[in-house]
């Protein structure tokens, strides 16, 4: 699996974050049925996204049938072709996020687990990730996998949602609430209901909001030199980003409009309209330190450590 970084500038991802949280304020179940049973040979490049569970084609070429159309019975994995699309650079998407069946259980259309692997990000583009179906790849992560159910609350149960509480070394930033885990999301994103807990980490690490940045919060090098573990409390298990993992990563500070030297931090507020019903988003800065599973047969997520949790990479 690639990472690229596709966007001229942080403006570009930065709003990519807050459209997908503007998105999660309205959750409208989608179905599809399968345009064509028997897919050819062909290799699509696919945004993989953890908030859909549909898997579709033709975003850039129109995908041509040679095999016959059947769209009469609908299948398990939700496949489809795009008839239009606009602003995507890819060949469609590979949705690997779960739809709730009539009996209120999670399910995938592709394999009821799914595992998740990111090598921290230090350039445009990264051949290091990995999704595994069906299970999960032991040579990825060390020590063990540990689950945590899937939230009841409502709204974000209806996506990879979990409970947690966080905390900046000793400083609490917000009790246990109701969040997302999205692998299609670049940041750690606090909406504005969270704005106290964002607030309360920009106090304690001594972060200014540059608005050249637009609006990431920098400090020092010796600000950088002393910050403490930013801790996620998910289950009865503790995961820690070091300092380094709470930076963008300097060799890329050309994309944030910064110097060589700058350092940014990678927690975020959006400010965007109220409205948006789940507490934090988690995005690619906490799964490229740990390596994530969906399991949507027991509804749970489960993280593991990595060579690169506390790799000093950024």
């Amino acid at each position: 699996m690639t990472r690229r970084l596709t966007f001229s500038n942080v403006t570009d991802i930065l709003r990519h974050d807050e459209a997908r949280v503007a998105a999660f304020r309205e959750y409208r179940p989608a179905s599809i049925l399968l345009t064509n049973r028997n897919m050819d040979q062909s290799t699509y490049h696919l945004i993989v996204d953890s908030t859909s569970s549909i898997t579709w084609i033709g975003a850039r070429d129109m995908y041509v049938s040679s095999t016959g159309i059947d769209i009469k019975e609908p299948v398990a994995m939700l496949i489809g072709v795009a008839s239009a699309s606009r602003g995507i650079a890819f060949d469609g998407v590979l949705g690997i996020g779960p739809r709730v069946s009539s009996r209120g259980k999670l399910q995938t259309h592709f394999w009821p687990i799914v595992g998740i692997f990111f090598q921290p990000l230090v350039a445009d583009i990264v051949n290091h990730g990995e999704l595994t179906f069906g299970g999960d790849d032991r040579t990825k992560y060390t020590g063990s996998i540990r689950y945590t159910d899937i939230t009841t609350a409502p709204h974000s149960s209806l996506y990879w949602g979990i409970n947690q509480r966080i905390t900046y070394g000793n400083t609490e930033l917000m009790p246990p609430f109701a969040g997302i885990v999205d692998c299609s999301a670049t940041f750690f994103t606090l909406p504005p209901r969270s704005i106290d807990a964002y607030e309360r980490y920009r106090a304690a690490t001594g972060g200014t909001v540059n608005n050249m940045a637009h609006g990431l919060l920098q400090i020092s090098i010796d600000q950088y030199n002393v910050l403490d573990s930013l801790n996620f409390y998910i289950g009865e298990e503790t995961y820690s980003l070091t300092r380094n993992a709470q930076i963008w990563p300097r060799s890329l500070n050309h994309i944030v409009f910064g110097n060589h030297n700058d350092v940014f931090l990678v927690v975020k507020s959006l400010l965007t309209p109220s409205g948006t019903r789940c507490n934090f988003v988690m995005g690619q800065v906490f799964l490229q330190r740990f390596y994530t599973v969906f399991d949507a047969d027991k509804s749970r997520i489960g993280f593991a450590q990595t060579s690169y949790t506390d790799a000093m990479t950024n």
